[in-house]
């Protein structure tokens, strides 16, 4: 895990941009993520008339071979490719032997090593090889050529910027705009979808004009010597084609078989690991999985526990770690914790985001760190693989009625609504909004009390510069009958929701140069659970990862399989922005030019949101962390 970036400069001269001053500042953005090594190096290269020059600079986060010979960038055998390379190739080692038997010799233990000779020797076609999380740059000397490569589901970030001038990449933002010859503009759109709607992180756009994120599973192709950046490429997506050559109990095995390999390859490191235990079914599969494959293993466990006893995850997590006999590590917090930490979360988020509920996985990771560990595994991705949330009953219902299964559908709704913070209204409502033509999607909104014009903007003003004042598309691009639970599955891991976790997940650990590692990531699993039938998946009785909780009997405690409720890291939100008032209404006022904003509503709606004359909503963080990080990036 480490923090990458690189600049090339067209036809000027480095004097004149401060090009060298520039890579150093923006290293010093990313230091957070590798503080064990760094190095930066140059090249340049002309033909014709043009010429040009760049930077590749690696920030180092030790983890496998913890040498110095892990240093990069790093030179393939030959020295025609140079690396710089952020996150884990996990099965590196098969990589190596089958590249052993193909005349490639290693010098060094690291996955980095065995990922450049194998670009070297398949190119593109190396990256369906691979399990592991990473972006990388690998520059070619004979073809003079820049390649990026984001992994399946972009864990790893890669962010990039390209001008007539300049082409440059980084793995957080403040360091890409230290790369940029001219600093962007804010993306009023992104800032109108995020105030208004609440999304953020999805498709390609960032909250800057021009500065764009490399989509999961793509690759993207620098020429240097013609200047020429060519249009991404997918070199993946997950398939959701329906296997029809097996039982559930083949199912449970194969998911119980592939979940341990993945764990097994997740636990190599040269640094000590631990995990994030939340006391739900996937954290809690992840460590009892980790016991399972390691039976000696030390394991250290980091918990946020909630201070509300309604919503708190102890006796769970006391469960867990007196099952496994695990080294208890738990976080609690306070309104006073998080309002000193609020400013450093942001800037460490780069961008705004949903809700102070991430502040419970920053806290953990902090707590990693001081307990000396480096690398930790998580159950993050696991809902959006296994459809688990609320079981997507909307898609399911249209999956069967589509197909002409209206007694199962029946069946389903009356066993799904049985489970709690579920009704029989809830799941007819979200069947509804599937079944309905898309041109009622925005009435539907709007008679559910939401609008796409709220008073505290200035949404004509919006709209004269280009903004869309619309409620976004919800709907998988891709879809077929009767798998509309897997299309939104599918759409989910790589486009819309797990995108916008996997950022939070990787800034909070970064911040205090922890790895974390997400086992239910891969993409043989994924095409696994995406093949199997639906009922597999949301059983008839509305029970979330079915095949998953009978596939790790024996290894979790059937007290926790059992459970049908799901609570995960939650905050108080309410209550902790309540106690904050003061301090958070002084920075909402806080003049600042946003000629979009109208503030002295936005403090009116903010007081009535609190106060309890308005329901509560995800909005009053909106305007806080929005406020609050446009202050510190103007």
């Amino acid at each position: 895990m480490c923090g990458i970036l690189g600049s090339a400069i067209f036809g000027l001269d480095f004097a004149r941009v401060s090009y060298r001053e520039a890579s150093q500042r923006a290293y010093d953005k990313l230091q957070h993520r590798g503080p064990d090594d760094y190095d930066m190096r140059y090249y340049c290269g002309s033909q014709s008339s043009a010429s040009w020059s760049m930077a590749l600079a690696h920030a180092r986060l030790s983890i496998i071979d913890t040498s110095p010979a892990g240093r990069q960038p790093m030179e393939s055998y030959d020295g025609n490719f140079t690396i710089v390379f952020n996150g884990e190739i996990y099965n590196y080692r098969e990589l190596r032997d089958d590249l052993r038997v193909l005349g490639y010799s290693f010098k060094t233990q690291t996955d980095t090593e065995v990922l450049i000779a194998a670009w070297a020797q398949w190119g593109v076609q190396s990256l369906s090889r691979l399990k592991g999380m990473f972006a990388f740059a690998i520059y070619d000397r004979d073809a003079q050529t820049l390649t990026l490569v984001r992994d399946a589901f972009g864990i790893k970030p890669l962010f990039y910027h390209a001008s007539d001038d300049n082409f440059c990449f980084a793995s957080e933002i403040p360091a890409l705009m230290e790369l940029m010859l001219k600093r962007p503009a804010l993306n009023l759109q992104r800032c109108y979808d995020y105030l208004v709607h609440g999304h953020y992180d999805f498709g390609t756009d960032s909250f800057f004009e021009g500065v764009q994120q490399l989509a999961p599973a793509h690759h993207l192709t620098v020429d240097l010597a013609k200047n020429r950046v060519g249009d991404p490429i997918c070199w993946w997506r997950p398939s959701i084609a329906q296997r029809h050559d097996w039982t559930f109990p083949d199912a449970v095995e194969a998911t119980r078989a592939a979940f341990l390999d993945n764990i097994r390859l997740h636990l190599r490191s040269d640094v000590p690991i631990g995990a994030a235990l939340s006391g739900g079914v996937d954290s809690s599969a992840v460590v009892c999985a980790m016991r399972h494959v390691e039976p000696q293993m030390e394991i250290n466990t980091f918990s946020f526990i909630a201070s509300d006893p309604r919503v708190s995850e102890e006796k769970w997590v006391d469960h867990i770690n007196t099952h496994i006999g695990a080294r208890a590590h738990k976080v609690r917090v306070s309104p006073e914790d998080l309002l000193r930490d609020l400013d450093d979360m942001i800037a460490a988020q780069g961008e705004p985001f949903g809700s102070t509920s991430i502040y419970a996985q920053y806290r953990v990771f902090q707590a990693a760190r001081a307990a000396g560990v480096v690398v930790t595994l998580d159950g993050q991705g696991a809902d959006e693989l296994l459809a688990g949330y609320n079981g997507y009953a909307g898609q399911r219902l249209r999956s069967l009625i589509e197909t002409g299964r209206f007694g199962d559908a029946l069946e389903f709704l009356n066993g799904w609504s049985d489970w709690p913070g579920r009704s029989k209204v809830t799941g007819i409502k979200a069947a509804a909004a599937q079944l309905a033509p898309d041109s009622l999607y925005g009435p539907m909104r709007q008679m559910n009390g939401d609008t796409a014009r709220p008073s505290w903007l200035s949404t004509e003003w919006l709209r004269d510069r280009g903004v869309t004042l619309r409620f976004p598309d919800m709907t998988p691009k891709r879809s077929q009958k009767g798998r509309r639970v897997m299309a939104e599955l599918a759409w989910s891991l790589q486009e819309r929701g797990l995108t916008g976790l996997l950022r939070h997940g990787d800034r909070n650990s970064m911040r205090f140069s922890v790895e974390s590692r997400v086992p239910f990531l891969t993409t043989d699993f994924a095409e696994l659970m995406l093949s199997m039938p639906e009922e597999y998946l949301i059983s008839q009785g509305g029970e979330t990862k079915h095949v998953f909780r009978a596939a790790m009997r024996g290894i979790v405690p059937d007290v926790v399989l059992d459970r049908r409720d799901k609570i995960g890291f939650v905050t108080p939100e309410l209550d902790w922005l309540r106690q904050m008032a003061d301090t958070l209404r002084e920075w909402l006022a806080a003049p600042f030019d946003l000629p979009f904003l109208d503030q002295e509503k936005l403090v009116a709606e903010f007081d009535l949101l609190l106060s309890g004359a308005r329901p509560f909503s995800w909005q009053v963080w909106r305007w806080v962390n929005f406020c609050r990080w446009c202050q510190s990036v103007s």
